[in-house]
């Protein structure tokens, strides 16, 4: 049922996953009654809005349209060389020359050009990650008609985002895949698991909370409710589906995860985000205090990436995915969003809950 705070008919939200989709998986989730997103950290303003015009002209139904608002950190020369001196080795080895990597940022935060792509799309909902834009930026969003959603890894930022008046808090437990969206604290052994965080943030807002983390299958969304949350947001299980961009050494990675497959890492970005292992976190990592400061490390990190993928080796590729990763089935997106609000309520009804 449609809420004023959730358009969606069913209370599915599909993480935006930069790098593993695009419009096609949204307009799926879409079309099967779920709030699709659109990630668009690494969109330019054009492209987000084309991405907006296909969504439209393919479904009615509303959708998300997802920002990272990070600080953008400015160049740091010397550390870019310690990072380049770590990785000496895996440029000698894959006989790549240091000078080819990267100094720049990857992916950018919400900024005046995108307020302005919020302001002439209007999407019906949009969503943060890593805190929220400045005020002036946000009241541009509200001012557009768009309801706003925000990450929160611990109690302080829940009740930070609600104090800022956003319409829903996203409640991202630890084993979520992908970045963590912290930002009060840089701490990730403050980050608590789904169970004990989610409890903890409905009691502490008043608007709607969200369930982020370690979810991918009808029981998961029921145990979401039964703690408190009022919609799940799903990623990882979407990663198998046709409709995702995931590549094929992902996809293979995924097929053989088990519940211990995951850590969360610095590596790739210079931010903490859980991803599969590989050699790059198991020789480097997962954490390193040498990664420059995110997204900065990603460029040094890309030549590696590249040569080694041509090579068929995701060795060096970041593998995001969440604790659940197990659970994922090959399926496609919009029987998968059904499957989940279906199991779910059997679930619900055999424990004579309601969502």
């Amino acid at each position: 049922m449609s809420r004023e705070w959730l358009p969606s008919r069913l209370s599915i939200i599909q993480a935006p996953m930069a790098g593993s989709q695009g419009v096609e998986l949204c307009v799926a989730v879409c079309e099967a009654g779920g709030l699709g997103s659109i990630p668009s950290a690494l969109l330019s303003p054009a492209i987000l809005r084309e991405q907006i015009a296909e969504i439209r002209a393919r479904t009615p139904a509303p959708f998300n349209v997802n920002f990272f608002c990070h600080e953008p950190p400015g160049p740091d020369p010397d550390q870019h060389a310690r990072w380049l001196e770590r990785l000496a080795g895996a440029y000698a080895e894959a006989g790549l020359d240091p000078s080819a990597a990267g100094s720049g940022p990857g992916r950018a935060p919400f900024d005046a050009a995108m307020a302005e792509v919020v302001e002439a799309t209007k999407p019906p909902v949009v969503s943060f990650h890593f805190g929220l834009p400045d005020a002036a930026l946000l009241a541009r969003v509200k001012a557009a008609g768009a309801r706003i959603y925000s990450s929160a890894t611990t109690v302080a930022e829940a009740r930070w985002l609600e104090a800022r008046g956003v319409d829903a808090v996203i409640a991202q437990g630890a084993e979520a895949g992908g970045h963590r969206g912290m930002f009060l604290s840089e701490d990730i052994a403050d980050q608590p698991g789904l169970v004990a965080l989610l409890p903890q943030v409905v009691d502490a807002v008043r608007v709607p909370v969200i369930a982020a983390g370690g979810i991918a299958d009808g029981r998961g969304v029921a145990a979401a409710f039964a703690l408190g949350a009022r919609a799940a947001q799903i990623g990882t299980a979407y990663l198998l589906t046709p409709q995702a961009t995931t590549t094929a050494l992902h996809r293979a990675a995924l097929r053989e995860a088990s519940d211990n497959a995951t850590r969360l890492t610095n590596l790739f970005t210079g931010r903490p985000a859980r991803g599969l292992v590989n050699r790059f976190m198991r020789e480097h990592g997962p954490m390193n205090d040498a990664a420059p400061a995110f997204p900065l490390a990603s460029g040094a990190v890309a030549p590696l990436r590249a040569y080694w993928e041509n090579c068929g080796s995701g060795d060096y590729s970041p593998l995001w995915a969440g604790q659940a990763a197990a659970l994922a089935r090959e399926e496609d997106a919009g029987a998968l969003t059904e499957r989940l609000w279906r199991e779910a309520k059997a679930t619900l009804a055999a424990l004579r809950l309601e969502p």
